[in-house]
């Protein structure tokens, strides 16, 4: 420990990152080798014969990665997973261990000089922990003294406000429920969700423009579609499933636009894992047509697209649905009135993309009948991450292309069940049909003031407002922006609590008191009272079906996170009108709550229990559009505006392929040919010239927001086909420059995808 202090943000390490050619084709042979590789680290023989052959299937557990939607029909029986799904189950069905010898052996600092990748290898957590003020080691602590340590911090707060209740999107939709329950019995809105931090603008796009702050497609419309436009989305890394539903919907015709500002692997061509034929060929080319549009241009892209869609709608008055536009949409004429005011040359010199493929763009629409849009952080993670949402939704509805079959929205999901949680209930700002059925059915009455979300619960933790933090899983520390501010809010607190699977960052930089709560994983049997229980969850489609582990739990030390939320609140709150136990002992009685208080669960018992489960009523996808108008709203949306400064540029954070959210599985980008190493940043070759940087130097990264410079060094150059001025590095490794008050308007999501940056060669001694 000596020299070492406490590390918020991944270590700089010597790193021997090699640099090969990206990738022309996604998934095959390599795929394969690649799931086979890290299940053989992690699980045994008898492990993996009882994961991979139950994961995603109709009686088996959902698949603790993405939120991509199984089949409603045939599954395969090879396995219905990806690469990175085997990765996801490998690392929480892993043999690794850490108990409270690993915790007796290790500091938390000198653990907090680990790598992520290193951490997170660490295993899985066995039993509850405690971190007591001015300690450096985490000793074991029994659950029931845990429970009461955390109920008496709780009701010592001077108001339930000064408690924060975070949730990670894994948390299923029984355990989600009961927690929105206790945290509101206890008295406080103050539920932050990962939501905040990715599809916080859809929602609030969505809810603004079509009524339902959710996508409007089922998977069998990427059947019956004519066009696919696929935005600000990676699948090959990020949802690697959905390459199976765009190679079908090719083979049944359908084009696919995609925009991004790189050239990402997944949507280049793609070769079926268990398709004899694609692996023994070249695979299915995916994209017809690609966008590469600067950093946050796509406002002005789509704006051009629009306006040479209204240029020949003038002319032939044959372009737009009018019999949807004018039956189902409010706002049209102002809408098309602005597009007059826009310059196409200047439309493109803003976006990036050359007029001549825009045209080809606004081609492709004007001959799809049907039209999806699927996009994912690359829109959300901005200033205007809701206009962005908004412009796609005017895209559609001048081309009737929503309520209806093969057209509609997509916002493409992370977790597997974060839409499921706001469904049930966990959002810090709920609305009253749902707080006054929750009165009515629990007997009390919840808070009606509006709680903190991500960004806020940050702030007030920094100001020491919060003197606890509570995780229902996640990494909330390297999962949020501003990476050294965050460290210090939650340093600030009293006690900070995480209920986890495996070790992370966040268990490492915590309140002057901290506890850990090991937690069943997706893939484990949960026995309760009477007996072997199952949960349930919502992919992005809006289907809830059930998800019934398998495995030996990692430990007999484990409990269940409905379990866990029902002894919590046994222990912290007074005199509640729930029964606990009962709604733990059975979860068929939690689900029978939530039929009583939340609109679509009817019956819910026995449709959970139906092969593949049952979609929740969604108005837009029938054309019923629930807005403040009663019709699917168009909207006017800014181009934003970007000064660059000389030497600034814009920087966006992204995931490795070697990485789901936080979580880091290993240190190849295969995809994009970066292997070995996760510090660099991309760069377009003339930008790395006009700097006078050369290919694989080492830089130091410095944001400057509001007067506050944060600075983030030692990052390898990687020339890469990237428009100029834009630059893109991984996160967590460039969080730490990502100012907190950077945030989408309305929706709060933190600007990832949107940080001006200055570069200049490293002060560091080189490394590798």
């Amino acid at each position: 420990m000596k020299n070492q202090k406490l590390c918020a943000t991944p270590p700089i390490e010597k790193e021997n990152i090699k640099i090969v050619a990206p990738k022309k084709v996604a998934a095959g042979m390599p795929a394969v080798i690649s799931s086979l590789s890290h299940v053989k680290e992690e699980m045994n023989l008898s492990t993996c014969k009882s994961t991979l052959f139950s994961v995603n299937q109709m009686t088996g557990f959902d698949c603790p990665g993405c939120a991509w939607p199984d089949p409603d029909d045939h599954r395969s029986g090879l396995g219905e997973y990806c690469e990175n799904g085997a990765k996801a189950i490998a690392e929480e069905a892993t043999t690794k261990r850490v108990t409270h010898e690993f915790f007796k052996k290790h500091d938390v600092t000198t653990l907090s000089n680990w790598s992520d990748f290193k951490i997170g290898k660490s295993g899985r957590l066995t039993e509850p922990m405690i971190l007591k003020a001015g300690s450096q080691h985490y000793e074991p602590i029994s659950w029931e003294d845990a429970f009461t340590t955390i109920a008496t911090e709780l009701n010592n707060c001077a108001s339930p406000n000064e408690s924060v209740f975070y949730t990670s999107g894994r948390t299923s939709n029984e355990a989600a429920f009961l927690y929105q329950l206790f945290v509101r019995q206890y008295g406080t809105n103050n539920m932050p969700d990962c939501s905040n931090m990715c599809h916080e603008s859809s929602g609030v796009a969505l809810s603004e423009t079509v009524g339902i702050g959710k996508g409007s497609v089922k998977l069998e419309d990427f059947y019956i579609t004519d066009l696919i436009m696929v935005i600000g989305q990676n699948p090959g890394t990020n949802h690697p499933r959905m390459l199976t539903a765009l190679q079908k919907a090719k083979r049944a015709g359908a084009k696919i636009i995609s925009i991004n500002p790189l050239p990402e692997t997944g949507l280049i061509r793609f070769k079926h894992p268990q398709s004899p034929l694609d692996m023994a060929g070249a695979g299915t080319k995916l994209t017809d047509l690609f966008l590469q549009v600067k950093i946050n241009g796509d406002v002005a892209l789509f704006k051009a697209i629009l306006k040479i869609l209204w240029d020949k709608e003038q002319s032939t008055g044959n372009i737009f649905d009018h019999e949807f536009i004018k039956n189902h949409t409010a706002g049209y004429d102002e809408f098309v009135n602005t597009l007059n005011d826009f310059d196409l040359n200047e439309l493109s010199e803003i976006c990036g993309v050359p007029l001549s493929k825009i045209h080809e763009a606004a081609e492709m629409i004007v001959d799809a009948d049907k039209i999806i849009t699927c996009w994912a952080m690359g829109l959300t993670q901005h200033k205007n991450g809701v206009q962005n949402i908004k412009e796609i939704v005017n895209l559609l509805l001048l081309k009737g292309s929503i309520g209806k079959p093969g057209a509609g929205t997509c916002p493409v999901r992370g977790h597997s069940n974060v839409q499921g949680d706001r469904t049930m209930g966990i959002y810090d700002r709920p609305k009253k049909p749902f707080l006054d059925k929750l009165q009515s059915v629990c007997q009390f009455d919840p808070p009606r003031e509006h709680g903190y979300n991500t960004v806020e619960a940050i702030k007030a933790m920094h100001e020491g407002k919060v003197k606890v933090f509570f995780a229902m899983g996640g990494n909330f520390l390297s999962a949020t922006p501003d990476t050294d501010y965050t460290a210090k809010a939650l340093q600030n607190c009293n006690l900070t609590v995480q209920v986890s699977t495996k070790l992370n960052r966040s268990h490492l930089i915590t309140g002057k008191t901290a506890i850990i709560l090991p937690c069943l994983g997706r893939t484990e049997k949960d026995m309760q009272t009477n007996g072997e229980q199952f949960v349930s969850v919502e992919n992005s489609m809006g289907i809830v079906h059930s998800s019934r582990g398998n495995l030996t739990p990692a430990s007999e030390h484990l409990l269940s996170e409905p379990a866990i939320v029902a002894k919590l609140a046994n222990a912290t709150l007074k005199n509640s009108t729930i029964k606990w136990d009962d709604l733990v002992a059975d979860y068929d009685k939690t689900r029978s709550l939530i039929e009583q208080v939340i609109p679509g669960f009817d019956n819910y018992n026995k449709r959970v229990r139906e092969p593949g489960g049952f979609y929740l009523p969604n108005a837009a996808r029938d054309g019923d559009f629930k807005t403040s108008t009663g019709k699917a709203n168009f909207s006017v949306n800014e181009i934003p505006k970007h000064d660059l400064k000389d030497g600034e540029y814009i920087m966006m954070t992204i995931r490795s392929h070697d990485q789901f959210n936080t979580t880091i599985y290993g240190l190849d980008d295969r995809y994009r040919g970066i292997l070995n190493g996760r510090r660099v940043i991309m760069m377009n070759k003339n930008d790395i010239q006009k700097a006078g940087f050369k290919n694989g130097e080492y830089i130091d990264l410095e944001s400057n927001y509001n007067g506050v410079v944060r600075q983030a060094p030692h990052f390898k150059v990687v020339a890469y086909d990237i428009p100029q001025d834009c630059v893109a590095t991984y996160f967590p490794e460039a969080n730490v420059l990502i100012p907190v008050d950077l945030f989408a308007k309305k929706s709060y999501t933190p600007a990832s995808k949107q940080v001006y940056v200055t570069l200049k060669k490293s002060v560091m001694s080189n490394l590798a």
